[in-house]
């Protein structure tokens, strides 16, 4: 299993207040989602009327494809020209197969 995660900082030129901040946010986070049926929300900069902070998440099972999607979210999210990307930070991280069934088996037995 492989997990691709990524912060992107972003400033919203055009929004003069937290409403219109939030409006801009929405349409990033809904569209994005939309597009790529992945997991991302707003995880900082909540009180900063033209700074945010969204984490998303990936998960797949080969690294190529899940840092490709990863690099499709940044540019989507950039050609969206809602806002501009500031700073980017994406992590991907492989995790054996046999970890989760071995955690089962061990819950499974104490049973």
């Amino acid at each position: 299993m492989v997990i691709g995660s990524g912060i992107i900082e972003l400033w919203i030129v055009e929004s003069r207040s937290l409403k219109e901040k939030r409006g801009v946010l929405n349409r990033i986070l809904k569209r994005t989602q939309n597009e790529f049926n992945i997991s991302i929300a707003e995880i900082g900069d909540n009180d900063h009327w033209k700074r945010a902070k969204i984490g998303f998440s990936v998960v797949g099972n080969d690294r190529r494809y899940i840092n490709g999607k990863v690099d499709h979210v940044l540019k989507f999210i950039d050609n969206l020209h809602l806002a501009d990307v500031l700073h980017t930070k994406i992590e991907i991280t492989n995790f054996p197969d046999s970890i989760g069934h071995l955690e089962y088996e061990d819950k499974y037995n104490e049973h």
